[in-house]
């Protein structure tokens, strides 16, 4: 094998990896109708001229099974914090106490926990899509390596190490899509 030639087998690995920590994290910002705090994740408050994660202007709290509570530093920013919520869609109402914002989880209905399913599963398919893109692109490299004067043989290896590394990365994926789902519809 030439010394021109170079797969880096451990960023493809890390890059694949990256796809399956990106979609623990949407999966962790998916309701399940139990409390947890990565539900507000997404959610940015405008505080004093910058958007700032709900994590950065209180303190956020799962106290129940079905509870979240958010405990503002500020009083000042308790009604931006409260907007910021209502406002981003993830389908829970605020409740003020003090400097004490209780957001209460409700129970999912049926629906909602199929069209929850569904999403789950929509974001898995972005996380294979991602992998089989760093595939792609390793298979180019070994493609590259081959017209640079690497051995069909090697060609081979490389190609069928490639190949496992995706092919162990999308049982993870669809692993953890069976179990997400199975929590969504856990009632």
């Amino acid at each position: 094998m030439s010394d021109d030639i170079e797969i880096d087998i451990d960023d493809l690995q890390r890059r694949m990896d990256g796809a399956i920590a990106s979609l623990r994290q949407e999966f962790a910002s998916l309701r399940t109708g139990r409390a947890s705090a990565a539900i507000l994740e997404p959610i940015m408050v405008e505080s004093y001229g910058q958007m700032t994660p709900i994590n950065q202007v209180g303190t956020v709290n799962v106290p129940e099974p079905r509870m979240v509570t958010i405990n503002v530093w500020d009083k000042a920013m308790i009604s931006k914090v409260e907007r910021a919520i209502r406002d981003s869609g993830i389908g829970i109402n605020p409740v003020v106490d003090g400097p004490l914002i209780r957001l209460p989880i409700p129970e999912l209905n049926e629906e909602r926990r199929a069209q929850l399913a569904k999403v789950a599963a929509q974001y898995s398919e972005q996380a294979r899509v991602s992998v089989r893109n760093v595939r792609r692109d390793g298979m180019d490299k070994v493609k590259k390596a081959k017209s640079a004067g690497m051995a069909e043989d090697d060609q081979k290896i490389w190609a069928d190490e490639i190949q496992d590394m995706t092919d162990r990365q999308i049982a993870a994926i669809d692993k953890l899509l069976e179990t997400k789902q199975q929590e969504i519809m856990q009632v």
